[in-house]
């Protein structure tokens, strides 16, 4: 009886542990993903936390210094400063008036320090209105190659 109660506390331990890891982990991964008027509403407790904030990128507001870079995103005439400083290289989209969604901490300067970050043009992939298209049969590319 003795051994079972030795094993029984071991695994308890064991699940306990594990628990507590993922418990962990998912809050310090979690983020909110919030509007600048969302964020300009938010309370200090809440400002803590890891946020994704999205919208366009201000024209003429990008700086690079190394790794760094500096930029503003708007939304509804609204501002918000980000610094990025992540180890991913910046996506081939991110430049003026892309939108842009930035994660990340909002520090106490109120600049949003982003560990991640990802930029798209949409206009760039939108169909053409009015374009001639036609359709490729994937057949015919497979017998030119």
């Amino acid at each position: 009886m003795n051994n079972y109660i030795k094993f029984g506390s071991l695994v308890a331990i064991v699940i306990g542990s594990l628990t507590w890891l993922a418990v962990g982990g998912i809050q310090e991964t979690q983020s909110y993903f919030k509007t600048l008027e969302e964020v300009e509403k938010m309370d200090a407790k809440m400002k803590t936390k890891r946020l994704r904030i999205g919208g366009f990128i201000q024209p003429g507001s990008i700086e690079r210094n190394g790794a760094e870079v500096k930029f503003t995103i708007t939304q509804n005439e609204r501002k918000l400063n980000v610094l990025y400083n992540g180890s991913d290289a910046l996506p081939d989209t991110f430049k003026d008036g892309a939108e842009a969604l930035a994660e990340g901490k909002l520090e106490n300067d109120g600049v949003l320090h982003a560990s991640t970050l990802s930029a798209k043009c949409a206009s760039k992939y939108e169909v053409k209105p009015g374009g001639n298209y036609q359709r490729i049969d994937p057949k015919k590319l497979e017998n030119k190659s």
